[in-house]
């Protein structure tokens, strides 16, 4: 039986299931998926402490729910940054990623049609979890790239260091655990 880590989110509990990332430090792997309980909860509870925004913006694809959730909550939409280029993507804008959670490194795309859904707006970046902060960075060079205006960065979690940022806005502080 794998070793595992309970925690309460958004007032509901859960126990996460503890993952090698290396030989020194094991992770709690969340994951939102078929958790619709928690994905209507957590999006409840980050909505009260997002600041306002016309559009979100997520990572495909553990954001997926939340970004879902979040945009039907709020009445506004969501756009997903996909990982690899779709045959309908025209003139796309394509940044890379190094994701802690993947092995290679990764790209975010965005086609013009979901580009243009950001320019001019003000847009909310959401994540199941933030941890290195690198697929945040994608995202917001993403927005740029598109002329949106970036009004805050939300996750349900933020792993380890990630709790210290003072710019972003989370529910519950994921430890790393050292071995």
């Amino acid at each position: 039986m794998p070793e595992t880590y309970k925690m309460a989110i958004a007032g509901l509990e859960r126990e996460l299931i503890r993952c090698p990332l290396n030989d020194k430090i094991d992770i709690a792997a969340f994951i939102m998926f078929s958790d619709v309980e928690l994905t209507v909860k957590a999006s409840e509870e980050l909505l009260k402490k997002c600041p306002d925004f016309d559009v979100i913006l997520t990572a495909e694809s553990k954001g997926i729910p939340l970004a879902y959730e979040m945009a039907r909550q709020s009445g506004t939409t969501y756009v997903v940054a996909r990982k690899s280029k779709k045959l309908y993507m025209t003139d796309p804008l394509i940044v890379d990623v190094k994701s802690i959670t993947t092995a290679n490194e990764q790209r975010l795309i965005l086609s013009r049609e979901k580009a243009d859904m950001l320019t001019g707006k003000r847009v909310l970046i959401v994540d199941d979890v933030i941890s290195t902060g690198e697929s945040l960075n994608a995202l917001e060079k993403l927005t740029e790239a598109a002329g949106g205006k970036i009004t805050g960065r939300a996750a349900v979690l933020a792993e380890g260091d990630a709790a210290d940022r003072d710019d972003i806005i989370f529910l519950e502080k994921l430890p790393l655990f050292f071995k």
